[in-house]
């Protein structure tokens, strides 16, 4: 592990540029380039504007993703146009979206997000609920199956495998399992891997070509779907189950703790990763899980319920601070307490798997990203979770990013700034 990794910093803020091209005829600009300000802090935000077929500009300013903070319409001219300049009191997030027509630009930013707090408060009970949840899975004695992966994406000196493991209900975990061939014992780091939301998609299903990768890198590498469905399905398998079975999974028993759908799924992080630390080739010391949107959420889970998880990669995490709307903000991906179900009730059963009361016990070393323009996973709630963490922070704040990775100008300019750097931090944790 690089040194630098282990330095005294607490919080690194990795910046953008501060002039972004947004669409092919519409780019904003904000005064730091970072998207972060103070309390009271002026933020000047101009828009460049030409090649148009309509001559007005029109700007909105939302507070915390969905509050229409103020609205104006521009001339459009040769110059740059002032579109907004204030301040905010409170910590808070706020959207900047011009639109002409059919095109449109929008670039964000958060005052003082070192200062949000959970909406709700962690239950007196926390630690003894997953304590307890805890007990129950040890003492499940593991059952694996095993079955040897071949093709060409298993390279001569490694060893892939489908894996299953039992679980507590109600489904075992299952992925794929790839090692470099007779590594020594304690010589290798773990890597985790977690996927996003949905069922059918390729980005949800387990593949082995994603845990040779890091084999490749020199780790022990499991890629674990997040529903513990059967790898290498037909896809009629995974089109039924997204229909049937888990249709709008996230929904499912969000008013009993113990039927919360993300039960299941946190509960097959901690079976897999006991898996992953029995191996002899592991290391004893580096554990990485790695995850985007519902596999960021995953990852930062993995860091609160289990402290032998010491670094975390996630990207425009879900599952944080779903109580936001308590306090005027949107909850984090899937927003479970604005639906139309019992508030009462999930008041009593969803804090227990809320990332912001999960991390509080987390000493591991997160970096995460995160969109100041997601409306998905709310660049408010994701700092709310991670100011709950007590390891070292590495946060890289993206003023032009939504939820998926940006495209089109901006695609570039991302890789560099962000994409690369993560990757690096990667590369060199595994070293």
């Amino acid at each position: 592990m690089k040194r630098y990794l282990l330095s005294s910093i607490i919080t690194l803020i990795f910046a953008c540029l501060s002039f972004v091209v947004q669409c092919q005829n519409i780019a904003l600009s904000q005064t730091n380039k970072s998207g972060i300000y103070r309390k009271g802090q002026k933020i000047i935000v101009k828009a460049f504007a030409e090649n148009l077929k309509e001559d007005s500009l029109h700007i909105r300013v939302y507070k915390n993703n969905n509050q229409l903070a103020g609205q104006k319409t521009y001339k459009i001219g040769k110059d740059s146009i002032l579109v907004y300049e204030g301040s905010f009191e409170d910590p808070c997030s706020v959207i900047i979206e011009a639109r002409n027509g059919e095109k449109n630009a929008s670039l964000g930013m958060l005052i003082d997000p070192e200062k949000l707090k959970p909406g709700a408060k962690c239950p007196n009970d926390f630690e003894v609920y997953w304590d307890n949840q805890k007990k129950s899975l040890n003492k499940l004695p593991l059952d694996i199956k095993r079955a040897g992966v071949e093709g060409s994406n298993i390279e001569k000196g490694y060893i892939c495998e489908n894996i299953e493991i039992n679980c507590l209900g109600p489904k075992p975990a299952r992925g794929y399992f790839a090692k470099p061939e007779n590594a020594a014992p304690k010589s290798l780091p773990i890597v985790l891997l977690v996927h996003a939301a949905g069922v059918k998609g390729s980005w949800c299903r387990s593949e082995p070509g994603n845990s040779m990768k890091y084999a490749k890198m020199g780790a022990l590498c499991f890629d674990l779907n997040a529903h513990g469905m059967l790898n290498d399905q037909p896809d009629s398998y995974y089109i039924n189950l997204e229909n049937g079975e888990l249709k709008n999974y996230w929904l499912q028993g969000l008013t009993n703790k113990d039927d919360v759908y993300f039960r299941g799924m946190y509960l097959r992080l901690l079976r897999t990763i006991d898996f992953l630390t029995r191996q002899p080739e592991w290391d004893g010391k580096r554990i990485l899980v790695i995850g985007e949107s519902q596999g960021g959420g995953q990852a930062l889970i993995a860091a609160g319920l289990d402290k032998r998880v010491s670094a975390v990669v996630a990207i425009v995490p879900a599952m944080c601070d779903w109580f936001g709307s308590l306090v005027g903000r949107m909850g984090g991906w899937p927003q479970p307490f604005e639906t139309d179900t019992s508030k009462e009730e999930m008041l009593k059963a969803l804090p227990y798997f809320d990332a912001a009361n999960i991390l509080k016990s987390s000493k591991a070393i997160i970096l995460t990203e995160i969109g100041l323009i997601d409306m998905t996973c709310p660049s408010t709630s994701v700092y709310t979770a991670i100011n709950q963490a007590k390891g070292q922070k590495l946060i890289y704040t993206v003023p032009y990013r939504p939820h998926h990775q940006p495209e089109g100008n901006l695609a570039k300019t991302w890789e560099e700034d962000f994409y690369k750097p993560r990757e690096l931090f990667i590369s060199n944790y595994l070293k």
